[in-house]
């Protein structure tokens, strides 16, 4: 699942900022053949592979692999396989910036549903 979304969102990134994969390639040190096997879903990315692409694009890699624009059902035509949900119903992902503020309430909102996710998964 977090190739897919990784997937679609450098895909997005490329399209948006006008760079080719022979660009992507070359700044992040991979070759084309796999960056288009990659961008093509016929290849898995290591870590390292993700970071150095991540870097090339000057993206934050939990960025990459958290947020997509393709919602469940798109992701899941996408898929081989089934994507099983990874939070329950009503609970969502999301990535911000915040004041140092804003960051301590919505950390003190994340610890809370946490738990009540934890416990919920218990049962």
């Amino acid at each position: 699942m977090y190739s897919l979304i990784f997937l679609t969102n450098v895909l997005r990134l490329l399209d948006e900022r006008g760079i080719t994969k022979y660009e992507l390639a070359d700044r992040s040190g991979i070759s084309i053949s796999f960056l288009s096997d990659l961008t093509n879903g016929k290849a898995n990315p290591s870590l390292k592979i993700m970071e150095s692409i991540a870097q090339a694009l000057g993206e934050p890699l939990p960025a990459l692999l958290e947020n997509t624009d393709l919602d469940q059902e798109a992701l899941a035509t996408l898929s081989p396989r089934p994507i099983a949900p990874s939070l329950p119903d009503g609970y969502v992902r999301v990535s911000a910036i915040l004041t140092e503020f804003q960051a301590f309430t919505v950390e003190q909102w994340d610890s809370a549903n946490r738990a009540l996710v934890a416990t919920s998964q218990k049962r």
